[in-house]
């Protein structure tokens, strides 16, 4: 216990507002928080960085060497591609993340994708810019839609996320192959005890066929859509590459809602270019934000949202959930949810 009455001290260098800061102290009595909206770790005080249990950031980092009473780092994101290379990395405080705060709209998003190319989405937005009707036979050969009722999709990075996708596109009658990195599902009881979930998702999961991603070239010949989803790693950068592409099923589309490291964006260009792929649906980059110049702006079969999959309507909300239950298991020495396994990545 680190504060004068002998509560835990949290911090925030975040943005919320004080109905929610008021929720927090609610309901974990047993804690004292405090933000500094905006701040960057050195402009939080040096006698509050030096006994706060909890910090809560996004990009601003703490120096272990001036927080030596920090118990753990709840990052305001779901990747940790960005801590790698850090101090904090390489210390022992425990990291933990927002993963499972937004399934259900990421998933949604991709199930919006898929359906937006299966009924021709980037057709139509192309015929509603010229102001053109199309002529009966042009409609027809435009956009007749195709059928996602047996379709295979592959999802690289069956966690969390990807269930979740699977399981909204298995209701719609598509085969899944789940991509993982042990091809290995692990069960969704074992997945609750150590992480979150938020209280839409489903609590089962749609039945998939299961691949390690040493494989990956083997099966993407088979996907009619590809769903990228898993974590930015050392083992994931640029895993979908040139001979992944090469390797897809003529005219599949590639989602990508994870990182743009994760897929070569030069490989990429050319597969549709070349026709190797139908259609890409992309919310990441390898530079982000898109620069104004970048080709992908008016490259056509391409549909592409500024980095938004993952927002939430009840963001707030299953944040507050987390960030409680992760105190309580500070206070109780509980085992922290969504925490961050160094040698994998993620």
């Amino acid at each position: 216990m680190t504060t004068a009455d002998g509560r835990l001290r949290y911090v925030s260098v975040l943005g919320f507002d004080d109905d929610w800061l008021g929720r927090l102290r609610a309901a974990v009595p047993g804690v004292e928080v405090l933000q500094y909206e905006g701040a960057k770790i050195e402009d939080v005080p040096m006698p509050v960085r030096a006994t706060m249990d909890m910090l809560h950031t996004s990009a601003t980092l703490p120096d272990p060497d001036e927080t030596p009473a920090l118990r753990c780092v709840q990052l305001d994101t779901s990747g940790v591609d960005h801590v790698r290379d850090t101090a904090l990395w390489r210390s022992p405080v425990p990291i933990t993340t927002l993963g499972g705060v937004s399934p259900v709209p990421l998933a949604e998003y991709v199930l919006f994708a898929i359906l937006g190319f299966a009924h021709r989405l980037p057709a139509m937005l192309e015929v509603r810019a010229a102001r053109t009707w199309p002529t009966p036979s042009a409609r027809w050969d435009r956009f007749l839609p195709a059928t996602l009722r047996g379709a295979t999709v592959g999802i690289v990075g069956y966690g969390r996320i990807g269930c979740e996708i699977g399981r909204q596109l298995g209701g719609h009658g598509m085969h899944v192959i789940g991509v993982t990195r042990s091809g290995r599902l692990v069960p969704a009881d074992e997945r609750a005890e150590r992480h979150y979930r938020a209280p839409m998702t489903s609590d089962h999961d749609a039945e998939v066929e299961i691949v390690p991603t040493a494989e990956l070239d083997s099966v993407v010949g088979r996907c009619d859509y590809l769903v990228v989803v898993c974590p930015l790693t050392e083992e994931t950068s640029g895993l979908v590459d040139a001979s992944i592409i090469a390797a897809t099923k003529p005219g599949a589309v590639l989602v990508n809602v994870a990182r743009g490291g994760i897929v070569d964006e030069t490989a990429l260009l050319a597969g549709l270019r070349s026709g190797q792929l139908g259609g890409a649906v992309l919310d990441v980059f390898d530079d982000e934000p898109l620069s104004p110049e970048s080709p992908w702006w008016s490259e056509p079969n391409v549909f592409l949202t500024p980095h938004v999959a993952g927002v939430a309507p009840l963001y707030s909300d299953h944040v507050l959930e987390l960030v409680a239950t992760n105190l309580q298991r500070l206070l109780s020495g509980g085992a922290l949810l969504n925490l961050v396994d160094r040698e994998r990545g993620y």
